[in-house]
């Protein structure tokens, strides 16, 4: 029994906020930070799943904008959140493969590999996994 409770309380820990819930999700690691992606509209949510110190956005702020920026396609033009949470607003109309002309927020190049693995939920979802590195 206790075993069932604390995997249903990990697994609620990467759920998703609201707005989110229900988006196929996708798990990309960037520079030791692992992050749950989702993409909804103009909005990207990263929600950092692995056990790190991190008690402020600061460090955080850019590997969550270039898990979001791999995932969407999209440059990230502000992120607001915390350490764990962030969403961050997309720099382009995903729909219609347009960027707009707005000024993204600052992201490092990177390189990111699909690293063969899939994590299935259970439930019929799952998600693959990326590794990124800033160079």
């Amino acid at each position: 029994m206790i075993r069932i409770l604390s995997f249903l309380m990990l697994a609620a820990c990467s759920a998703g906020t609201p707005h989110f819930r229900d988006v196929q999700v996708t798990r990309i690691a960037v520079n030791g930070s692992v992050f749950d992606v989702r993409v909804r509209g103009d909005l990207a949510e990263a929600v950092r799943v692995n056990s790190q110190y991190a008690p402020r956005l600061g460090p955080i702020r850019e590997r969550a904008a270039m898990a979001m920026a791999q995932v969407s396609g999209c440059p990230i033009l502000d992120v607001l959140g915390d350490a764990a949470v962030t969403v961050g607003v997309l720099g382009c109309d995903r729909a219609m493969g347009k960027r707009l002309l707005l000024t993204a927020v600052s992201v490092p190049n990177y390189e990111c590999i699909d690293t063969g693995l899939f994590q299935d939920l259970g439930n019929g979802d799952g998600y693959q996994v990326f590794e990124c590195t800033a160079y």
